[in-house]
């Protein structure tokens, strides 16, 4: 089972955009509210309401084949702030499941010493949070089971390296070859959707 943590104020695509591609991919896949009062509805950055499949007492961690932290803010602190996500984060690093973190969440693998020695990335605002790593300016960064993702404009790639560690990258380049419909340059496509500054601020600056 993949467990994708949700806090009030997730930046809501680095959330969906990757549950979406592990499902096609055939993931087991569930969404866990952290911090909600007890409830299921956590709601995004951008006041968009998701209702997550479980609890965050429902997590099992027998059956963890990855955790998975979107960022955003407040997002980010909040699953911070839980001992329970921390708890989850530590478990599944221990057994050796995947652990990935995009844009200002790999800051919680830094915190927990899990990122000493290892190459990673994430949200530029946040880099100096990543204790002890060999920080990188790439979209995504893979080390070991460990998966870090820059920003929100690249959660495409953020899923894809997801599957990758879980399935392999032949599943993982099926599976979004088949989302893109065989297109093969995404930069384009989001230009035609929104301004340059939206997707710079998007991608953090990167140009590659």
């Amino acid at each position: 089972m993949v467990y994708v943590f949700l806090a009030n104020g997730f930046e809501e695509i680095e959330a969906i955009t990757p549950v979406d591609i592990m499902r096609r991919a055939g993931l087991s896949v569930l969404t866990v509210a952290v911090g909600s009062g007890g409830g299921r509805v956590v709601t995004g950055s951008h006041g968009i309401p998701v209702t997550a499949d479980i609890g965050i007492d429902d997590v099992r961690i027998d059956d963890m084949e990855a955790v998975v932290l979107p960022g955003g803010q407040p997002g980010t602190d909040n699953l911070s702030a839980s001992a329970d996500v921390r708890r989850a984060v530590l478990a599944a690093y221990e057994k050796g499941a995947v652990i990935g973190a995009i844009c200002a969440a790999p800051s919680i693998f830094g915190s927990l010493g899990l990122l000493a020695g290892r190459r990673a990335v994430s949200f530029s605002a946040y880099t100096g949070e990543l204790k002890g790593a060999v920080v990188e300016n790439a979209p995504v960064v893979v080390d070991g089971k460990i998966v870090t993702a820059k920003a929100a404009g690249f959660t495409l790639d953020f899923g894809h390296a997801l599957v990758a560690s879980i399935l392999g990258k032949d599943k993982a380049d099926e599976t979004v070859d088949r989302a893109r419909d065989g297109y093969r340059c995404l930069p384009v496509l989001l230009k035609i959707i929104a301004s340059d500054d939206t997707v710079d601020r998007a991608r953090d600056g990167y140009r590659a």
